[in-house]
């Protein structure tokens, strides 16, 4: 069986917003200091080492302070459930109580300093583990558990004592699981399947329970990482981890907070580089949510925008439901990999084919018309009157003879086909159980996909319980719906591998001839104005119009001159808002009168708003094009972030935005534009020619440079709007304004 059943864009008016940031601490890089050669040119890391967490799950000494066997206390059964566990693992178990002799018939010790050799690994019953650390770091234990709650989960005052927790855990140099974490890792895990393994994290020791639960259907667990609070480990080591374990065949994680995005990021990457699939649950789609698992864990869930963005750049899978975790992750673990992207659909009903058709089609799977000569081969078993183009129909499985299987064999040996989806509505005894039975054994027989959803909501049938789970070449699953989110995320995830080129290999590492330049422009506690701003830009080779700043109406006129008419007039300040909006902006202007007018209402309208100006702009007209948005956010868990999407004045109306973490390729930059519901605009229509699609992704990257060089100073940027010229034109970016730190 391979399964059972951000960042908002916000914007003025035409314009682009900088607010700048502090400068982050040096970052150290995960298990060992960082160099120059660890960090891209923002100061973060490039690389993480994968922690060493064997002799935390393959402990050869295990210590248990306050540990009991005592009749009624809640530390009794924890304890006895431990000794098993240490006993299964092949570890020395050595209870810690400071008033008992034995335990369990073990040996007790009074406390950690009478331990009769390092240990491994330490687990703590005790209400207040902040001595009990302490004493293990003079005794040199290699890693803690902390159960006990009541720290980040529970507020400000809990996560000051977690603070103090993580502190004593960084001097020791130890590692830490917890607190407010459970027994998941220490889980009995069946030894007697084989294949390749789901590895679990996850931070809620509940949420997990359908995965772990999964061996029961003959699919193999190997590692429960139960992450808590993670005041020390966290969910990126333990990903790294897997990603180099040769037994795991995917990685199930539910995520509630990221602790590090970037920690994150790289350890997805690792996965990515080893081709090793990542399918996440992660909390905080809806604010509900996000308020919910923020009281859970202590933890920020990120502006949800830009996490789902990081999850697809790095190849992690991201599912909604524990179902479809379930179904996804054993697919990928399991599955080999595909030999062509053709769906078939094999069904024993018209209608149920042509139902399952259509929704594969709308999940984005392909699904080829089968050769003329192919269907001619299937209707020598198949009865003329019955369609078998994709979806086949049968008109029901022959029973008695071999010519069910010679329909699956034909199928799976068209190469164009590289999974055969059969869906079994419900039982029909003796030709659903035939039908299995046939689709088990030509499973056996092909390195082709072969998935069958068992729709019956009875699921204690023979033909379920003993043929589909009990193949481990069959991926069974309970409904249409997770079957092709599955089947889509497999194709995906080995399209994504096979083309991986790691970004932070390519990232720059040293600042450019630009950043000198920007550097100079920026002013610490400033607003930019327009005029500034687009300086700033011109410095990364961003294309601005031709434009002058004029202090006086004859200026202005002898601008519009230099500069070409039409022009375009701006106030310019530093705390200008909505410019449109408050008529600060004149379009069209033909000649020096209309110069010397619309001068003049500016200065006017200025005057009445009490808006200060030091200046106004005098710019060349940009009529022809797309406009867009372009713009550099701050993520708390990511930090800087890239944004493009439709641009002008409704851009808060329009919405339609897409985002990526720094660094990312150019092949991201133009994936971003093909996630945008307005990119037919972008290709020309009703008669515009195309834009310059070029020249907007050029754009973007230089965008991520500056996001880059100067993230620590800047934290957001929005150009609104950057017209994007017809195709070898250009774009040009009519609007810009900073604010600095």
């Amino acid at each position: 069986m391979l399964g059972s059943t951000h960042g908002t864009l916000t914007t003025d008016s035409r314009r682009a917003r900088v607010i700048a940031c502090g400068e982050p601490p040096a970052p150290a890089v995960h298990g060992r200091p960082a160099d120059a050669g660890d960090l891209d040119v923002s100061g973060r890391p490039l690389y993480a080492d994968a922690p060493d967490l064997d002799r935390f799950f393959r402990p050869e000494s295990v210590a248990v302070i306050g540990a009991s066997d005592a009749e009624g206390r809640p530390h009794t059964g924890i304890t006895r459930r431990l000794l098993t566990w240490a006993e299964r693992v092949g570890a020395r178990l050595h209870p810690v109580h400071p008033t008992r002799a034995d335990v369990f018939g073990l040996p007790c010790v009074p406390t950690v300093a009478e331990l009769p050799e390092q240990v491994d690994l330490a687990v703590l019953l005790v209400a207040e583990p902040l001595p009990v650390i302490e004493q293990l770091a003079d005794a040199k234990a290699r890693f803690a558990v902390v159960f006990a709650s009541g720290f980040a989960e529970t507020g400000p005052r809990g996560a000051a004592a977690q603070e103090r927790l993580a502190q004593a855990v960084r001097r020791s140099g130890m590692r830490l699981l917890g607190p407010n974490t459970n027994l998941n890792a220490f889980e009995h895990f069946r030894d007697d399947l084989d294949g390749p393994a789901i590895a679990l994290i996850t931070q809620s020791g509940h949420q997990g329970r359908p995965v772990f639960a999964l061996q029961e259907n003959g699919v193999r667990l190997s590692h429960w990482a139960p992450t808590g609070n993670e005041a020390d480990l966290e969910t990126a080591d333990f990903l790294a981890y897997f990603a180099e374990r040769p037994e795991v065949g995917a990685i199930a994680a539910y995520i509630e907070g990221l602790k590090d995005g970037r920690a994150f990021l790289l350890a997805a990457d690792r996965a990515a580089r080893r081709g090793v699939p990542v399918v996440a649950v992660k909390v905080g789609r809806t604010e509900t949510g996000a308020r919910t698992a923020a009281s859970h864990t202590g933890k920020l869930t990120g502006a949800d925008a830009v996490v789902d963005a990081a999850m697809r750049q790095f190849g992690v899978i991201r599912v909604d439901a524990l179902d479809q975790l379930q179904d996804t992750a054993t697919l990928l673990a399991r599955a080999r990999p595909p030999r062509a992207d053709g769906v078939a659909v094999y069904a024993i009903s018209g209608g149920t084919g042509a139902h399952v058709a259509d929704l594969a089609a709308a999940a984005g799977l392909h699904l080829p018309e089968l050769s003329p000569a192919r269907q001619a081969e299937l209707h020598q078993w198949i009865p003329p009157y019955l369609s078998v183009a994709n979806p086949v129909d049968s008109g029901g499985h022959p029973v008695g003879d071999e010519r069910g299987r010679k329909i699956i064999d034909a199928l799976l040996d068209d190469p164009g086909i590289g999974v055969l989806i059969c869906p079994v509505t419900g039982p029909f005894p003796p030709l659903s159980d035939r039908l299995v039975r046939d689709l088990v054994d030509a499973a056996e027989r092909t390195d082709k996909l072969v998935c069958v959803v068992w729709g019956s909501p009875v699921g204690t049938e023979p033909a379920y319980r003993d043929v589909l789970l009990g193949s481990s070449r069959v991926a069974t699953f309970r409904t249409v719906g997770n079957c092709l989110a599955a089947v889509r995320a497999w194709l995906g995830h080995h399209r994504f591998t096979a083309g991986y080129r790691s970004p932070f290999d390519e990232a720059p590492r040293t600042p450019s001839p630009s950043f000198r330049k920007a550097r100079e422009l920026l002013r610490p506690g400033e607003q930019l104005s327009e005029h500034a701003a687009k300086q700033l830009l011109r410095a990364y080779g961003i294309r601005v119009p031709r434009e002058q700043l004029v202090t006086s109406a004859a200026a202005a006129v002898r601008a519009a001159g230099l500069v070409g008419y039409p022009v375009v007039m701006k106030a310019s300040g530093a705390r200008i808002a909505h410019k449109t909006e408050l008529g600060l902006v004149k379009i069209g202007l033909t000649s020096a009168s209309q110069v010397r007018d619309a001068y003049r209402e500016l200065t006017d309208i200025a005057r009445h708003e009490g808006v200060a100006l030091d200046g106004v702009l005098v710019c060349q007209m940009v009529e022809r094009g797309v406009e867009m948005v372009v713009g550099v956010a701050h993520d708390e868990l990511f930090g800087p972030t890239v944004t493009v999407g439709l641009g002008g004045v409704l851009v808060e109306v329009l919405r339609d935005a897409a985002v990526r973490v720094p660094p990312f390729s150019e092949e991201h930059a133009r994936d971003m534009l093909g996630e945008l519901r307005g990119r037919a605009l972008l290709d020309g229509v009703r008669g515009r020619p195309p834009a310059d699609v070029d020249a907007l992704v050029e754009v973007v990257l230089r965008v991520q440079r500056m996001a880059l060089e100067l993230g620590d100073r800047v934290a957001e940027l929005e150009i609104n709007p950057l017209m994007v010229l017809p195709a070898g034109q250009g774009a040009v970016a009519l609007d810009a304004l900073a604010v600095c730190r």
